[in-house]
Parts: C-alpha cells; sequence; structure tokens
C-alpha cells in the first residue's frame, strides 16, 4: 500500500512542547521502517510550523494545524496514498476528517473529548475534539477547514472511553454516540455499515491504553485495553467498513523513557493495513 505520514507536531499551541514532540519520536523509534518491512511505500511530509507569532493562541494555532492538515490528507489522497497523521492534539482529527471528506468516525480515546466551551472546567481545547468534530461547538472556527462537514453523532464509535466528566456523561445520554468496548467492536461496526458509512476516519489517542501496559502521556488514568486488544478492536472495526485514513495523538515521550510506545504504534498499524489490503 502507498502511504503518506503526515506530521503535525503541536501540543496545545506549542510547536515540539510535550505531545508535540511524539509524531518525530514515532518516526524516530521505527514507524516508517516497519511499514517499509511489511512491503508499504512510504513518504513522510510535517507540516512543519504553521504560526511565526510565538504567542499565538491555542485556539487559532490548533485550527491552523487543522487547516494544514486537512490540505496534506487532500494531496495524499489525490496521490491514492492512505493518510496517516501523527498528532501532538486530538484536535487535528477535524483536519484529517475534513481532508478525507469523512462521513464516520470512530473515535478510541480514554475521554469523552465531547466538553465545549459552555461545560469545560478547565478550557481545554483538546476536551472539545470530538465535539467539534461532532459540529458540537467551535463551528466558525471549524467551517474554515477545508471541506470540513460535521460527522452525524450516530455514525461516531466512542472506544473505552472511561474518564468521562459530568456534563459528557449528559451529553452521551441524549445523543446517539455509538460507545464500546474493545471487546465487543463487532456490533459498533455493523451499526456504522448499517448506517451507510461510506468514509470513516479512526482516530486513536494513545491514552486509551492501559498505563500499566502502554503509557503515552501525562493524562492517563488506570484502567483501559492492553495493546494487543487495542489492535484487535481497531482491525475488527476497520474490518468491514471503507477507512480512509488514521491520526494517532497524544504521545509524549517524556513519559516513556525505555521508548516502549513506538514499536507497539508500529504493530498496530501494520495489522491495521494487513486488514484494509486484505479486504
Amino acid at each position: 500500500m502507498n502511504i503518506s505520514i503526515i506530521l503535525a507536531s503541536y501540543d496545545s499551541g506549542h510547536f515540539h512542547g510535550g505531545c508535540g514532540q511524539g509524531p518525530d519520536a514515532l518516526i524516530s523509534g521505527g514507524l516508517a521502517e516497519a511499514l517499509k518491512l511489511a512491503g508499504h511505500d512510504v513518504d513522510v511530509n510535517d507540516i512543519g510550523k504553521v504560526v511565526e507569532d510565538e504567542q499565538e493562541r491555542e485556539i487559532g494555532t490548533g485550527f491552523a494545524v487543522c487547516n494544514a492538515v486537512s490540505g496534506e490528507v487532500r494531496i495524499a489522497l489525490d496521490k491514492k496514498r492512505f493518510p496517516i497523521v501523527l498528532a501532538g492534539n486530538c484536535l487535528t482529527s477535524a483536519g484529517a476528517v475534513a481532508g478525507a471528506g469523512a462521513d464516520a468516525i470512530i473515535w478510541a480515546d480514554q475521554h469523552g473529548d465531547l466538553n465545549t466551551p459552555e461545560t469545560s472546567t478547565t478550557g481545554f481545547l483538546d476536551g472539545m475534539a470530538l465535539a467539534t468534530v461532532l459540529g458540537l461547538c467551535w463551528r466558525p472556527m471549524a467551517s474554515q477547514i477545508p471541506g470540513f462537514k460535521p460527522v452525524d453523532p450516530s455514525r461516531c464509535v466512542l472506544v473505552n472511553a472511561r474518564d468521562l466528566d459530568d456534563a459528557e456523561r449528559e451529553l452521551l445520554k441524549a445523543l446517539p454516540i455509538i460507545r464500546t468496548e474493545c471487546p465487543d467492536w463487532k456490533s459498533a461496526a455493523q451499526r456504522l455499515k448499517a448506517d451507510g458509512a461510506k468514509r470513516v476516519h479512526m482516530h486513536v489517542d494513545l491514552d486509551v491504553h492501559d498505563p500499566e501496559k502502554l503509557q503515552a502521556n501525562r493524562y492517563t488514568t488506570p484502567g483501559g485495553p492492553a495493546p494487543e486488544q487495542v489492535r484487535t478492536a481497531m482491525c475488527g472495526l476497520a474490518g468491514p467498513l471503507s477507512v480512509a485514513g488514521l491520526t494517532i495523538s497524544a504521545y509524549d515521550p517524556a513519559f516513556d523513557p525505555k521508548g516502549d510506545v513506538p514499536p507497539l504504534v508500529g504493530e498496530l498499524v501494520v495489522d491495521l493495513l494487513a486488514t484494509l489490503e486484505g479486504k
């Protein structure tokens, strides 16, 4: 398969800070080489620095990253290459969704990312990432991302979200979001397929994992699936569906001193691509 890896090295508006170091660390940890060894043609593109003003606000920078990623994803697809976005922030998936014209999303994350400016108690923009993709907040900003159309909540699968705010729990009661745990992926995939999803974007925040098995960043909470369970679920979900792209986010190498995460991400991506090729 022809692959384009797109690096978006920002975390909360900071270039190469925190989880913004993750994309480069995954590449230096052997991700591209693992894909090449599996027989894929791989090119790596970096969106670079999208704003020059170091005082640029997090919100403006976050959406500038989305704009740049949307363009890179569209270029990849035009070249018949499968786009894999390595991002510091979850919000970046809004750009990947826009570039791919995705009409459904699989969101694997220990958090719901379903807060809005009205419900957030912290103002953390990434805690509003999925809400933005679903058109629940930041609508004027999201509408400026080239190609962006909000995903209908009925075409959203939320995988293993275990750390939810009260407002997110209430929202999940009101919206037709499909919730699932890793072992129960079959019914979620069937529901997306039955609903007519044609272009699915897959988003994996690496803190979805059990931190005892894989710690990706400082935001972890106990519990969650092991890496092999996440791989099985993502491949199972991808099997019957048309996956248009993948985002992997929120890896901070400062919390992975032994470098355990990149090889496990490599295994996840290699297995997922094998599933897509095997259909």
